[in-house]
């Protein structure tokens, strides 16, 4: 179910505190409660912790990729065509999109702060931080350029989340096509391991990937198609070392 119209002015925005709820506050002219801890109101009822997850996630990208398209200057159509492809968001609510992204790049503040914040509410699941990191960068290629401006951007954003030096560039090799990436990269292995170590990481991605267990985690249902192009990518990584090695 769609759930754009319903982020702005909704008790699980106004739960987040910090500065996605203050801007999704300020957008539905309502004051932010207090918070304590990682953006969460201690006032009046709470929403479950799914709700808080899917709107930090989803309100989350949009100001991302906003601060990202702050980062070369510019935003293209294609950009916002790979916006559209990454929200399936139905035309009449695309209005709610707009004014969340439009505030957040009008908004002086850095992207460090809504990125933190992110962080907080994600915690340790790494896989659905990835999968956000995912859609940024099929925004910042969508113009068949990535400039470096971008690439500086998205890796302090990795940063961030958590990422290790390491972990960003197999992220960024899933990005470069798969003519060019290495795919020991995209599974996080060296070429030295062995193919019991190779079996072993490919499956655990597979499991961590997995769409369901995503959504099951905070990835709003709209970021499907991500997940399912990221799992795709992991699942070609081993298709062409497994034929390399002739591992059965």
């Amino acid at each position: 179910m769609a759930i754009w119209g319903k982020i702005i002015g909704s008790a699980a925005g106004f739960a987040l505190g910090g500065p996605i709820g203050a801007l999704l506050g300020a957008l539905a002219g309502h004051a932010v409660d207090s918070v304590t801890g990682a953006g969460v109101s201690t006032q009046g009822p709470r929403p479950s912790r799914e709700q808080t997850r899917r709107v930090a996630f989803s309100v989350g990208f949009i100001v991302l990729g906003a601060k990202m398209a702050k980062a070369d200057g510019r935003v293209t159509r294609d950009e916002i065509d790979a916006f559209r492809q990454v929200f399936h968001v139905p035309e009449s609510e695309m209005g709610h999109v707009a004014r969340i992204f439009d505030r957040a790049k009008a908004d002086a503040a850095g992207f460090e702060p809504y990125a933190a914040q992110i962080k907080a509410i994600m915690g340790d699941d790494m896989p659905v931080l990835e999968e956000l990191l995912d859609a940024l960068f099929h925004i910042a290629k969508a113009d068949a350029v990535i400039h470096q401006a971008e690439l500086d951007y998205l890796e302090a954003v990795a940063a961030i989340f958590g990422f290790t030096d390491s972990e960003f560039a197999a992220i960024r090799a899933g990005h470069l096509g798969p003519d060019r990436s290495d795919p020991y990269t995209i599974l996080g292995v060296s070429r030295e391991a062995d193919d019991a170590a190779l079996k072993s990481a490919y499956r655990k991605l597979v499991r961590e990937h997995h769409p369901d267990l995503l959504i099951a985690k905070g990835m709003p249902e709209e970021f499907v198609e991500v997940a399912t192009q990221r799992l795709a990518k992991i699942n070609a990584a081993w298709d062409q070392i497994s034929k390399e090695r002739g591992i059965a």
